[in-house]
């Protein structure tokens, strides 16, 4: 069967897309293009692609990353700007034996050389989110907030698991921050054996369990994708309360070779979405009770709100 999972709401539509493209006999690979495509040229989700929210100094730093889980081949860029969809640069960099993780001013002359589109990235609304930021900070100084990476896992006919990630990372980041979504084994990871996982969340906490890879051994052992993604979030969680007294944001997506999949979360108010063979592509709200995850299917009027708070107008403080 054919599958696709992704973490957070916005990934409804590009699934959807990729899901036909999947249905039609398209690799998993060029479904997941496809679908992370669509989020990244979105205007109104605010962390991912044209729209993301900039770093400090009011710059859009993008990064991505795409892994085949047959052949175990990587590409991934950090911190590149102006260039219109870093997931395809990623996969074109997944097809070079050496250099497959570039960042900052390389990877922009790798894909200007490649002929991948330039555009500004800063959006008139990430502006605005901006000085309002820049206000609010200089009445009470605030921890960086926004991070939501948009992750997906692609499963096609032919039993092929390719995962891919797209950000803008935290904002109001530091320059040159990179967080965990390029990086192998933290953002994701893919074994057509096995399965793939992705993350979104504080990437500066997800690195420290690589907890991508985490899943990907756990589903290798025998654990349903579920139960994969239940210990691998529980069992960081626990470990950084105990270390530091406090952890970040922690969610994951899975999906096995069978098309079974697994989410888990550390936080009120994670989503996912999921397209599957003979399915209707569906969006789940997901809460961790007592350590275990209950996914609960997204009722109209949350999807309806949903589009609503993110299309509204916005004004400047």
């Amino acid at each position: 069967m054919w599958a696709m999972i992704a973490t957070w709401r916005m990934a409804l539509e590009g699934i959807t897309a990729g899901g036909e493209m999947l249905e039609n006999n398209a690799s998993a690979g060029d479904a997941l293009e496809k679908a992370i495509q669509d989020i990244e040229d979105f205007p109104y989700y605010k962390s991912v692609g044209y729209g993301g929210l900039p770093n400090e100094e009011m710059e859009v730093e993008l990064d991505a990353a795409y892994m085949d889980g047959d052949t175990m081949d990587v590409g991934a860029v950090a911190a590149i700007k102006d260039f219109a969809n870093p997931i395809s640069i990623a996969k074109r960099l997944s097809k070079e034996s050496v250099n497959c993780l570039l960042v900052a001013g390389g990877a922009e002359k790798f894909a200007h050389k490649e002929g991948f589109e330039r555009k500004n990235m800063l959006s008139d609304r990430a502006k605005i989110h901006y000085r309002n930021r820049v206000k609010e900070q200089q009445q009470e100084l605030r921890p960086y907030i926004g991070h939501d990476t948009v992750g997906v896992v692609s499963l096609d006919k032919a039993g092929k698991i390719v995962v891919g990630t797209s950000t803008s990372g935290l904002f109001m980041k530091k320059k040159g921050r990179v967080g965990d979504s390029p990086i192998i084994g933290s953002g994701f990871y893919a074994d057509s054996e096995v399965g793939g996982a992705s993350a979104t969340g504080l990437g500066e906490d997800l690195m420290k369990g690589c907890i991508s890879y985490e899943i990907v051994r756990l589903m290798k052992e025998g654990h349903h994708p579920q139960e994969a993604c239940k210990i691998a979030v529980n069992k960081l969680d626990a470990e950084l309360k105990q270390r530091r007294g406090k952890a970040g944001d922690l969610s994951v997506v899975a999906l096995n070779n069978k098309g079974e999949y697994g989410v888990a979360t550390n936080i009120e108010g994670f989503s996912f979405a999921i397209a599957r063979e003979n399915e209707e592509p569906a969006v789940y709200l997901v809460k961790n009770i007592d350590g275990k995850c209950v996914h609960e299917l997204a009722s109209q009027e949350w999807l309806d709100n949903y589009m609503k708070t993110r299309t509204a107008p916005l004004k400047e403080n």
